[in-house]
């Protein structure tokens, strides 16, 4: 069972993380991971900021062999090249993805991803997701969630106060507690079925939860 708190009134943006909440990679080939192990074997010590790296700079596995100095050949790059094919294929929606968006977009609110990602990630995301009204992507913004910036990318775009935007995510700290910090309302999407005050176990059961609250205000 859903409560809404008294302050909470219908939002003019949701927000969806991407992978894990609207989309999901069906067959996991890690190839970025790979390349830092090739680092790793090449006598490059990993650093705290390597991952940040990935996700806030427009970066290809060619571009972030020459970033990080990792001297691979034609061939491991070729494979490390099939091996992230392999995982752009094999992204997919989930079955509550589009009509959880459907009912929002319905209602008139408007839909945005902000996700943390790897620069060739995205493009899969726009050919499945086309009709979003903003995509706030890590490599472009240049922060990661759950840093402030990431998050006014959405309200840039669409002249939104983050006030009057929702966000909703599986991962707890970016999707949820995170947004909270900066004055937006976050949700939890937890897949695994456990539902809560602030914890969803499906999109759409999400989405109606909104839509209820819309009809009361």
């Amino acid at each position: 069972m859903h409560n809404s708190n008294a302050y909470f009134a219908m939002p003019e943006v949701v927000v969806f993380d991407v992978f894990g909440t609207l989309l999901r990679i069906g067959d996991r080939k890690h190839p970025f991971l790979k390349l830092m192990k090739l680092a790793r074997n090449m006598g490059r010590r990993p650093t705290p900021d390597d991952a940040r790296i990935l996700m806030c700079e427009d970066l290809g596995l060619a571009a972030a062999a020459q970033r990080f100095e990792v001297e691979v050949t034609l061939s491991q790059l070729a494979e490390l090249e099939h091996d992230l094919l392999c995982e752009l294929g094999s992204i997919k929606l989930y079955p509550d993805s589009l009509p959880a968006i459907r009912i929002l977009q319905d209602a008139g609110i408007s839909v945005a991803v902000c996700s943390n990602l790897a620069a060739p990630y995205a493009l899969p995301v726009m050919l499945l997701l086309p009709h979003l009204d903003a995509y706030s992507w890590s490599f472009r913004v240049g922060a990661v969630k759950p840093e402030r910036a990431i998050y006014e990318q959405v309200s840039l775009q669409l002249n939104c106060p983050l006030s009057s935007m929702v966000m909703i995510g599986d991962t707890l700290e970016a999707d949820c507690l995170g947004p909270r910090r900066f004055g937006m309302r976050g949700f939890h999407l937890n897949r695994s079925g456990r539902a809560d005050v602030d914890t969803f176990a499906d999109l759409t059961s999400f989405s109606q939860f909104l839509l209820k609250l819309h009809r009361r205000t």
